[in-house]
């Protein structure tokens, strides 16, 4: 049984939030959830509950979210270029851990995502497959995984497209999940809890 150490979890936080609050005021991974732990708090310890190493990438101004990932246990990393888009930000990520083995790609406004996908999506790269994504009830979601063959192109990427034009030009193993977690973003106030 691995202990998924030779992995590397990268959590994109570095987006605006514009849909959640166009004004910038409210930055939606700081709102509470029930737990009243926050949604990039809970996306992360979600990642750290499995994995040893959860890398955020946060764009420049964001210091109370940097404390908030640094004391659970999370590194982070500035993007000064996140303007450019997802695929900037992931690429400065990937740059900073290039040494894994392969990458959880996490998305810091999904945190019902539960440990057991992570789990499945890191066994699906222990088993050889080069990108593995979850399913469930027919519809692919997130996180994605990527194995170390695709460094190169994890690195090349630009713009807002992240890793989606990879996803279409490479297989992606299917993994089957019961976790509804995959497909749920908090991407309006009305997506938080009542």
């Amino acid at each position: 049984m691995s202990d998924y150490a030779t992995y590397t979890a990268i959590l994109l936080a570095a987006g605006s939030g514009s849909r959640f609050d166009p004004t910038g005021r409210r930055d939606k991974l700081l709102q509470p959830l029930a737990d009243d732990c926050s949604v990039a708090v809970t996306s992360a310890a979600n990642l750290l509950a499995i994995m040893p190493r959860v890398l955020a990438v946060v764009r420049p101004g964001t210091d109370e979210l940097r404390a908030e990932l640094r004391a659970i246990g999370c590194e982070t990393t500035v993007c000064a270029q996140v303007r450019q888009g997802m695929g900037t930000s992931l690429a400065h990520a990937i740059s900073q851990a290039k040494e894994a083995a392969g990458w959880i790609v996490a998305l810091a406004d999904m945190p019902y995502v539960k440990p057991a996908t992570i789990k499945a999506l890191l066994d699906a790269l222990e088993g050889g497959a080069g990108i593995a994504a979850p399913w469930c009830d027919g519809q692919r979601g997130n996180p994605v995984a990527f194995s170390r063959i695709h460094l190169g192109h994890l690195l090349a990427l630009s713009g807002d497209q992240g890793a989606r034009a990879l996803l279409r030009s490479y297989p992606v193993q299917p993994v089957e999940v019961n976790d509804a977690g995959v497909l749920r973003d908090i991407d309006r106030p009305q997506d938080l809890p009542g």
